[in-house]
């Protein structure tokens, strides 16, 4: 797997402070130590930890602002606001598809309950509401403000409308790739347009600047969730942190699965139906499953769709006029984000 640019490390110290300090001395203490645990900064105790994830989002945010002729500094509050969104979203996501454990650590509902992780999710979302708020603060100008507020919004509207999508994906069997797609720029692929459209709203571009650059990130965006559809199904455990196969035990209309569903025919399609119909699949449901993937080609075509949608995202990053020395590291951090190992 490719180093990540040593750039977001500088970033990540900058943004664990400001969101420490947005966080850290908040009340009630019930409320706030579930977001401290969640975010990694504490056990379920409340005792000191070190489980914070490598905030690639709020970093892509602050390279475009960067590379927009902006001070990154100054975007600090948008590139919190994108973290918290990102993890409110993972709270409810936890939350819907029972997951236990992320990352190796249980969940925030599976260790205080379904309704208390519902509170820390909306909290995370008003606290991202507040953050970006926080941008007059830092001068930047009060309608370029208002303009981030709608950027926020309308992104995270989109993703809530794609997780919806999303789940009830579980429950058909017509689904296809071009509305799969639709599905993943939203809920994945809209957050990362937030991100690099609220780093140049932030330098004070031009919109259709930042319009084009919000169009990268969600192309980047959606060439992420499908590698990370790929790993759901044919990723190493010690690398992803899920069990392998596990899109498939859960049934999920993933990429792979979709592409299977539309392509075969026949008795073959018939048996794929009859799996993702079952309640609860077998070991041999799953080995049928895999043995239909790598028939039809499957992990071919997602790689060769993942790798054109990021070529694309990369070319027209290529065509913008920005900073160059920063829109070459916005193009390496893209690329780590794009190429993890499987």
């Amino acid at each position: 797997m490719p180093q990540a640019p040593a750039v977001t490390s500088r970033y990540q110290r900058e943004l664990h402070k400001y969101l420490r300090d947005l966080i850290s001395s908040q009340q009630p203490p019930d409320l706030y130590r579930m977001i401290r645990y969640h975010l990694g900064w504490e056990d379920a105790d409340g005792r000191p930890a070190e489980h914070t994830g490598k905030g690639l989002r709020p970093a892509l945010c602050l390279l475009a602002c960067e590379a927009a002729g902006g001070n990154w500094r100054r975007a600090l509050p948008a590139a919190a606001a994108v973290e918290l969104v990102h993890n409110f979203s993972l709270v409810h996501d936890d939350i819907q598809d029972r997951d236990i454990e992320r990352h190796h650590r249980s969940t925030v509902w599976s260790v205080w309950g379904d309704a208390q992780a519902i509170n820390a999710g909306d909290a995370l979302l008003a606290l991202a509401r507040l953050a970006i708020l926080r941008l007059r603060d830092a001068g930047v100008p009060a309608d370029d403000v208002l303009d981030a507020a709608r950027v926020l919004d309308e992104r995270t509207l989109e993703m809530v409308e794609g997780q919806t999508m999303d789940l009830s994906f579980e429950e058909r069997l017509d689904v296809g790739v071009e509305i799969y797609i639709d599905m993943i720029e939203r809920k994945t692929g809209a957050l990362f347009d937030c991100s690099l459209r609220l780093g140049a709203l932030v330098a004070g571009c031009h919109q259709d600047l930042a319009r084009a650059m919000g169009r990268c990130g969600r192309l980047m965006g959606t060439a992420f969730q499908i590698r990370d559809d790929m790993l759901g199904i044919w990723g190493v455990e010690s690398r992803t942190g899920k069990e392998p196969t596990a899109d498939i035990r859960r049934r999920k209309k993933s990429l792979p699965a979709v592409y299977a569903l539309a392509r075969v025919g026949g008795a073959a399609l018939d048996e794929l139906r009859r799996v993702y119909s079952k309640a609860e699949l077998t070991s041999d449901d799953v080995s049928l499953v895999l043995i239909t993937l790598d028939a039809i080609g499957a992990q071919g075509y997602c790689a060769r769709l993942a790798l054109e949608t990021k070529q694309t995202a990369l070319k027209e990053l290529d065509e913008l006029p920005l900073n160059s020395d920063a829109a070459q590291e916005l193009r390496q951090t893209a690329t780590f984000l794009l190429e993890r190992d499987f």
